[in-house]
């Protein structure tokens, strides 16, 4: 029995990853919809991408339960490796993350069916480049999930800051807009929403890097705590790609990629 339990054990971590990446790359590919649905508001080709994004709803809702009830029961083994129960752990978190990525798709196709219904909403000039940085940062925390690489999970770490930006910004525009002109008020508030849903979204998306930099490094990043060291200690680990180990003769035994 305890045989069987060692050889089912990798079997399950491998298949609670596969869970997790087809999770990530629903959920990113129906942000994405979304976000090209709110940056095209007034472009034919965009209408029918916040019904995609409903429909795809329910299957990131099915695969969440599925992730943390597959978690669950490999919680039930004991007795695992800290790499391995920090990697579960980790899943129960970034599932969570996940599926909130997914609520927050929702919420902006509903904005822009609101928005559609308000002839000559005006979309705020930096809205768009608000919504590429969240699709970079999404994009790379994935990526970071899916080749465990946490030097990109430190960059999308150092991202966030610009989407607050962008956010203020464009809050301030909006809300001078309705100061000035009251027939602007209620396409602005589903505007101010929208961005609100695309900073939830970078906050998720920096969630997430924090997750995957504990599960591979052991450590705790939340609240910015070590991020500076963090970055320090991938660039000392960059800067060696390439060494030898020389012997007392003289010779070079062999070489080693780090």
């Amino acid at each position: 029995m305890a045989t069987t339990t060692r050889l089912t054990e990798p079997i399950m971590l491998d298949t609670l990853m596969n869970y997790l990446v087809s999770m990530a790359r629903t959920v990113e590919s129906t942000m994405n919809r979304a976000l090209d649905a709110i940056v095209g508001l007034d472009s034919p080709q965009t209408a029918a991408l916040p019904g995609q994004v409903f429909l795809l709803e329910p299957r990131i809702n099915e695969m969440e339960v599925i992730i943390d009830e597959h978690a669950i029961r490999l919680l039930r083994q004991g007795s695992l490796p800290e790499e391995d129960l920090r990697l579960i752990v980790a899943a129960l978190k970034l599932n969570n993350d996940l599926e909130r990525i997914g609520d927050l798709a929702v919420n902006l196709a509903e904005r822009v069916v609101s928005l559609r219904d308000m002839p000559g909403a005006q979309i705020p000039e930096e809205l768009s480049p608000m919504a590429s940085a969240v699709r970079v940062m999404v994009a790379q925390s994935l990526g970071a999930l899916i080749s465990r690489n946490v030097e990109m999970a430190t960059t999308v770490l150092e991202s966030d800051d610009v989407v607050d930006k962008y956010r203020d910004r464009i809050f301030e525009h909006l809300l001078q807009d309705m100061t000035g002109e009251p027939k602007s008020v209620s396409p602005n508030l589903q505007f101010v929403l929208a961005t609100r849903h695309l900073e939830r979204i970078a906050d998720h998306a920096t969630n997430i890097a924090e997750d995957i930099i504990f599960w591979v490094r052991g450590l705790d990043v939340r609240h910015g705590r070590g991020v500076g060291g963090l970055r320090e200690s991938n660039v000392t680990k960059n800067s060696r790609v390439l060494h030898s180990d020389v012997t007392p003769g003289g010779h070079t035994d062999h070489l080693i990629f780090t």
